[in-house]
């Protein structure tokens, strides 16, 4: 960093380091253009430092433990001791593996690396503030930008980050001992996702969720699964109430009030209370209104099928760009946005982007379900394969759920819905068949591994062909 007010030169400027933007910064530069890259925390992201990475370590931690609790059917006894403190350093030895990975990633490639706070001046240069003095700036002047700033966790008034029992999903899981209760704001994926991990680690699990059901947006059999699996694990649902307080209790703890839209109150003891209501786009620290950039109504830079903004030159990806807010997704844009600046004929195909949701059992999805094909005109096909007639599942004690696939009436596959073991890894395989066109026959003609999970696959699109040898036809 340099003292004072001077001004360098780049092709492409990236704000923001995540998972958006440390990759179209380096396949920026992999196109051999000169590529500066803005970070004002750390290399990765949210994703890498206190999203994706620790939450999915902690899964896998938390499953462990449960799993080697609870496998007496398998004739296994065990009574594992849950060392949070110990769980937290591994979980930060990776992330600290990953995102270090990334800066040397990002040099390898050439990228030149600048540590601080982005603001833009006007429409072809910013300003970047070293983090915690304004004072020692540089300017870059740049062709074309990226923008890749992410998200941070929506607050809820009355509940403030800054007071010790209210945390976000980042501070839960910086924890060093387990909450005997926990109090959950919001049934979304981060909510579900850590009300499972903190039962598992022998938690009390209260979520508090305004809408009537968990992870709105799927279909209520896949939910199902999911919310039955929770419930067995002693978390307990209150539909129908937003939260609207708390105070400290008698017992050291903390009482969080809720209230319903009838204006009725109740109460949860609890020792923490998450809240996870979503995320909100960070564009704040940008000063974007001095290039030109406006946010939409929802706070996002709008943006086309090139991830370029309507300020000619600059570019959004990831969760500033609005949905999906998934890191594979902000890859993707990169990707592409990267090599539309150098000359490509880049651009989206947001049907093909999967998504995942890490509960116990995992959902998965891309594509259409039959209700949007049909909307969208298709008379489409469907077909299932339960998980509990699948051998391989049922070896590995997760019989749960199952794999639909759904189709034209030519047999083109439109979308695929998973709920059940090792979901987010089955969807690789509908994702691809939908990115290059693919039929039933194509996956069902396709000699699968057995005994596997992705067998299910195969036998979801011969269920939907009437050709189903191991599930019944529909």
């Amino acid at each position: 960093m340099v003292v004072g007010d001077a001004t360098t030169e780049t092709e492409v400027l990236v704000i923001g380091a995540g998972p958006g933007g440390y990759v179209a910064a380096i396949r920026a530069a992999q196109r051999d253009l000169d590529v500066t890259l803005v970070e004002r925390d750390a290399y990765g992201g949210v994703c890498l430092n206190s999203g994706c990475i620790p939450s999915k370590a902690y899964v896998t931690a938390a499953d462990v433990a449960h799993d080697a609790a609870t496998a007496e059917s398998m004739g296994i006894y065990a009574d594992p001791a849950v060392d949070l403190a110990g769980m937290c350093e591994w979980k930060d030895g990776v992330v600290d593996r990953l995102t270090g990975g990334v800066e040397k990633l990002c040099k390898a490639n050439g990228v030149t690396l600048l540590a601080g706070t982005a603001r833009f001046v006007d429409e072809e240069t910013v300003r970047v503030d070293r983090e915690g003095d304004e004072s020692e700036t540089e300017r870059v002047k740049f062709e074309h930008c990226v923008v890749s700033t992410g998200s941070r966790p929506i607050e809820l008034p009355n509940f403030s980050f800054a007071d010790d029992p209210v945390l976000d999903s980042a501070a839960l899981l910086d924890l060093q001992t387990v909450p005997d209760r926990l109090v959950v704001v919001g049934a979304g994926y981060i909510g579900m996702e850590l009300s499972t991990v903190f039962a598992k680690l022998g938690s009390d699990v209260t979520v508090v969720e305004m809408l009537d059901s968990a992870l709105p947006g799927y279909a209520d059999d896949v939910t199902r699964v999911v919310r039955k699996r929770a419930e067995s694990l002693g978390v307990d649902f209150q539909f129908g109430e937003g939260a609207s307080g708390w105070r400290d209790s008698a017992d050291g703890g903390i009482v969080v009030r809720t209230e319903t839209e009838d204006g009725e109150e109740s109460t949860y003891g609890a020792d923490r209370v998450l809240v996870a209501v979503g995320r909100t786009p960070v564009t704040d620290t940008l000063e974007p209104e001095n290039a030109g950039l406006e946010p939409n109504d929802e706070g996002f830079f709008d943006t086309d099928d090139q991830c370029e903004t309507d300020v000619d030159g600059i570019y959004a990806v990831g969760d500033v760009a609005g949905d999906p807010m998934l890191a594979h997704a902000a890859s993707t844009e990169g990707i592409v946005a990267a090599e539309a600046i150098a000359g490509e004929p880049a651009a989206l195909d947001a049907r093909a982007i999967p998504a995942a949701v890490f509960t116990d059992p995992e959902i998965a999805t891309v594509g259409l379900t039959e209700a949007e094909a049909a909307a969208d005109g298709y008379d489409p096909v469907v077909g299932e394969m339960p998980f509990n007639a699948s051998g391989r599942a049922l070896t590995a004690g997760e019989s749960a759920g199952f794999v639909r696939v759904v189709a034209s009436a030519d047999g083109f596959l439109l979308g695929a819905q998973i709920v059940g073991p090792e979901a987010s890894e089955l969807i690789a395989e509908p994702t691809l068949a939908i990115e290059m066109g693919a039929t039933l026959e194509d996956v069902a003609a396709t000699v699968h591994t057995h005994p596997t999970l992705a067998e299910a696959v195969m036998e979801a699109a011969e269920n939907a062909r009437g050709q189903a040898i191991h599930t019944l036809n529909r």
